[in-house]
């Protein structure tokens, strides 16, 4: 492990569990990769000393037809986006956008941003008083007007609070991809979908695409206290663009770069080149917290004895005015070949553990698929192994959440049935939340 810093980021650090043993022919290496930043969101969302606060936030509010249904919905999207305002911190530059068939500015307007003071956030909770319901849905056309808000900004941090409640109906599908395309990287998104007549791939696709977390809200009631949460957290973010640099040697192929925790997202095709056998994935926007990732390489054949690194890992930022990029920690992952079978056989318990939870959350989306395909076998298959993998690795969350749509006959052998009836906000809860993994019990 190593640790650099500078006075004004916070501390990253870099473990790397692995077992580095190989048999005679062996040639995956895997390692589990924990990425710690400590320093950034320790100060509740007071500015460090030294530092600006250098964020920028616009929230996406979908003010379709649908949201009249019932009326209450509009209501608690208007109280949620006030409650939200409510939490930026001093300083901090915002906008808020209603979104339909078209966006629209709703606050501070012409192509602006408002800086938080108890001003603007007063301005704009009566703007908020004024939004009503009526229209389409195109969320590209919100993503794109939020990009350009934000590309405005001279600040660090850029980020999006998305909420929507129907189905992305008025713009092709490939339109909402390519907003996606064109605001991957220039800001993160947390997308929520309130009630149950919303998309879940649609809502999960968006916070994939753009580094953020996906939700259901399916009580508009509950949108106040998730809206605030959900700010709380962008307040904390403290250092944007950092990138997991996987260096590997020559005769190294790379099959794939996940991150496990707190949730399963593939990185693996979100590569970009960064220099001779160096490749840079995206990792957002980073506060005081934790996350792992799972890298699988494979390596050249070698004989008993040898040893080589496998791959190097390291902690980039970039330099904003486009000077050489900061290394923020490293971490090496090895290959040592040996004819100990114990050695070369066990498993290491971090990888292990998030293989299970990976198979997890891939096992939960093929079961709920077979289950709409009316592939009620399949489902009962699939969904069997979800809570024989849940059980096994200690994801109580995601357990009760399966047993809303299956009765466990038996958690250990993964038996179940599935159930005659499901309510549909139970069904849409696990499928948005199935990525969700829990770390190795201690």
């Amino acid at each position: 492990m190593a640790n650099f810093s500078k006075s004004n980021v916070p501390q990253f650090s870099v473990e790397v569990y692995q077992n580095e043993y190989l048999p005679e022919g062996g040639r995956e290496v895997n390692g589990i990769i924990t990425v710690t930043s400590t320093g950034g969101g320790t100060t509740g969302g007071v500015p460090l000393p030294g530092r600006a606060t250098g964020a920028a936030v616009v929230i996406m509010v979908d003010c379709s037809g649908s949201m009249d249904y019932p009326p209450t919905k509009m209501r608690n999207a208007r109280d949620a986006t006030a409650a939200a305002v409510d939490t930026l911190r001093d300083g901090t530059s915002f906008a808020v956008v209603a979104g339909t068939h078209v966006a629209r500015e709703v606050y501070p307007g012409n192509g602006r941003l408002a800086v938080a003071d108890p001003r603007t956030r007063a301005e704009a909770r009566e703007a908020l008083r004024r939004l009503s319901a009526g229209g389409g849905t195109a969320i590209g056309t919100w993503l794109r007007l939020a990009d350009r808000l934000l590309g405005a900004a001279d600040v660090d941090i850029r980020h999006g609070i998305l909420l929507t409640d129907g189905r992305n109906e008025h713009e092709a599908p490939e339109d909402l991809r390519a907003a996606l395309d064109a605001c991957a990287g220039r800001f993160t998104c947390d997308a929520r979908g309130v009630g149950t007549d919303w998309e879940v791939k649609e809502v999960t696709g968006i916070a994939s695409a753009l580094l953020g977390t996906a939700d259901i809200v399916a009580d508009p009631a509950g949108l106040a206290a998730d809206f605030t949460q959900m700010m709380e957290n962008a307040m904390g973010k403290e250092v944007a663009d950092v990138a997991l640099r996987l260096w590997t040697p020559v005769g190294v192929e790379i099959q794939f770069v996940k991150q496990v925790a707190p949730t399963v997202a593939d990185l693996t095709a979100r590569r970009t080149e960064a220099g001779p056998r160096a490749g840079d994935y995206p990792t957002g926007s980073w506060g005081d917290e934790s996350r792992d990732y799972h890298v699988c390489v494979r390596v050249p054949e070698a004989g008993i004895g040898q040893e080589m690194l496998a791959a190097r890992v390291s902690l980039i930022l970039p330099d904003p005015s486009g000077g050489a990029p900061q290394t923020l920690s490293q971490g090496l992952v090895r290959a040592v070949w040996t004819d100990d079978m114990v050695a070369s056989t066990s498993i290491n318990p971090q990888v292990a553990h998030y293989t299970g939870q990976a198979e997890l959350a891939q096992v939960i989306q093929q079961g709920l698929d077979a289950r709409k395909s009316g592939d009620f076998d399949g489902a009962t298959a699939k969904l069997g192994r979800a809570v024989q993998l849940a059980s096994a690795s200690g994801n109580e969350d995601t357990a009760k959440l399966l047993s809303k749509v299956v009765d466990v006959v038996d958690a250990a052998t993964g038996t179940v049935r599935l159930k005659a009836k499901v309510a549909e906000a139970d069904e849409m809860t696990l499928e948005t939340r199935s990525t969700k993994t829990v770390r190795v019990k201690k």
